[in-house]
């Protein structure tokens, strides 16, 4: 099998009747499909300006085709993020907000949006959930659609639900029916605890123990990143032990994404179950469940689809699993539509991921995900991904210039290395940071300078510029920001004699 990543735009997208209309958009020609750094160093050209200037980040952000989207988000103001030091920073200016990957940044319409729903409930009381444009007794299916394109898929096969653990939990239900020869769950190392915690519950529950059943994937020694040969030997080593492959599609921790495609395939091949967490893919990289025939994944919808803490997730099942017999947890909102209210207590039970839906879902919690798609709708994954490429290349190649070990750049003895993978199709908008000093001091000093990222232990600082409304001056900030942070840290000046990188 060539092990070369397949997570490419299948020709036949716009031809399978699977209503994916961002596989009919050809990205924007200005997003070019080679390597970020060529592009980048391209420019600088062009422009007549240095890589390192804030000249040459004003001049891509002035040619973005997307940068106009940043209008529809609040950017919070330096003096309104708590752990900025006000001696250090311009308080009216943008704070540098890189954690998209956490929570995204709130679209300007979402207030509208809730209002408008408040407004309705106290003019028609229990009549708004038939009235209106978003039914409270159907918001869920309202935004349906605009999600099943963000990943690949088609309608039918994707529910607006729960939260992502409560959906693997009723996946699971399905999908895992262990026996004596096929009982073990795959999982990557350093899987998101909540998806590890489901997992091993799910074989507890089974009356099975995790020691034996739930096997990890694992890096080769020093090193950060999973060898997708590494992967596909150990399935078709173990495979027919294992019952369900669950792998985090964009890893939490390293930034990595996984050749789901791949995976799919030759876990298919052992009679596995093959299952994605898709909580740092879905609105960050181009999706294609139903082409690649992913058995089922779930997700969040307040990191890259920025619709805030707790609202609703998301699942998909696909369409040759709608008419399983697997057991299920049964609830009122899997019934039919049609037969919802005849109060018959005779289950007419939805096709589908339809018929995983346990309770009418809230408004308040559907709602903000409606103004995050109307904000997705001005434009398409494709792009978005183009964008993302150039911008987490741009900031990659600047953190090698200024902090990297080998770098003749570097001003300070502190120094860092990146833990995502360096080609950009196995990464999203996420760059892993590893320090030479403790990371808790790095990141309390950029705190300090209106830097909004998080850090994750023992040992990762993760960064993520959001194409929707992250600019490339936002990353050039973001270095002399970290420049300062550092130096603040080591206590030490660029030597005497050492070139300026020209990023001040």
């Amino acid at each position: 099998m060539d092990l070369t990543l397949s997570n490419k735009r299948s020709s036949e997208c716009a031809e399978n009747g699977a209503g994916l209309p961002n596989c009919k958009k050809a990205r924007n020609a200005y997003f070019e499909d080679k390597p970020p750094l060529e592009v980048l160093k391209r420019k600088a050209e062009e422009f007549g300006h240095d890589l390192l200037s804030v000249e040459f980040a004003r001049m891509m952000d002035g040619e973005d085709p997307l940068g106009h989207l940043r209008e529809d988000f609040f950017v919070p103001t330096m003096k309104d993020i708590p752990s900025v030091d006000s001696a250090l920073v311009k308080p009216d200016e943008d704070c540098v907000y890189m954690c998209g990957n956490s929570l995204g940044l709130q679209p300007r319409a979402t207030s509208h949006y809730m209002q408008k729903e408040l407004d309705k409930w106290g003019k028609y009381g229990v009549h708004g959930h038939f009235l209106g444009d978003m039914p409270w007794a159907f918001c869920d299916e309202v935004v349906q659609g605009d999600v099943a394109r963000l990943v690949g898929a088609e309608k039918d096969e994707v529910a607006v639900m729960n939260g992502l653990t409560v959906n693997l939990h009723l996946l699971m239900v399905s999908f895992y029916r262990p026996t004596p020869k096929r009982h073990k769950i795959l999982i990557e190392s350093r899987a998101f605890p909540a998806d590890h915690y489901a997992m091993e519950s799910q074989i507890r529950n089974h009356g099975y123990d995790p020691t034996t059943s739930l096997l990890q994937l694992k890096p080769r020694q020093d090193e950060h990143m999973f060898r997708l040969e590494d992967v596909l030997s150990v399935i078709e080593k173990e495979g027919n032990e294992i019952a369900v492959i669950l792998i985090g599609a964009l890893q939490y921790f390293s930034g990595q994404l996984f050749d789901i495609e791949a995976i799919t395939k030759v876990g298919h091949t052992k009679g596995c179950v093959v299952a994605f967490d898709l909580a740092h893919a879905i609105g960050n990289v181009e999706l294609r469940l139903h082409d690649w025939n992913v058995d089922f994944a779930v997700w969040c919808t307040y990191k890259y689809l920025n619709s805030g803490a707790g609202a609703l997730g998301g699942a998909f099942l696909h369409s040759k699993h709608k008419n399983n017999n697997y057991p299920k947890l049964l609830g009122w909102w899997g019934n039919q539509m049609s037969t919802r209210f005849q109060m018959s207590n005779e289950l007419d039970l939805s096709p589908g991921i339809a018929g995983y839906r346990i309770s009418n879902p809230s408004i308040m919690a559907s709602v903000p995900i409606k103004a995050s798609m109307e904000v997705f709708k001005k434009t398409s994954m494709a792009d978005l991904r183009g964008k993302s490429i150039l911008l987490t290349g741009y900031l990659e190649y600047l953190l090698n210039y200024e902090f990297s070990k080998d770098s003749p750049h570097r001003s300070h003895e502190v120094y860092l290395d990146i833990a995502t993978p360096r080609d950009h199709r196995q990464r999203g908008a996420q760059l892993s940071l590893m320090f030479s000093v403790p990371m808790s001091e790095i990141h309390a000093q950029m705190m300090k300078r209106g830097i909004v990222c998080d850090e994750r232990q023992p040992n990762v600082i993760r960064v993520a510029p959001a194409p929707l409304y992250n600019s490339f001056e936002d990353v050039w900030r973001f270095i002399k920001l970290l420049r300062e942070s550092i130096g603040a840290v080591s206590g030490k000046s660029r030597k005497e004699g050492d070139p300026d990188p020209g990023l001040d």
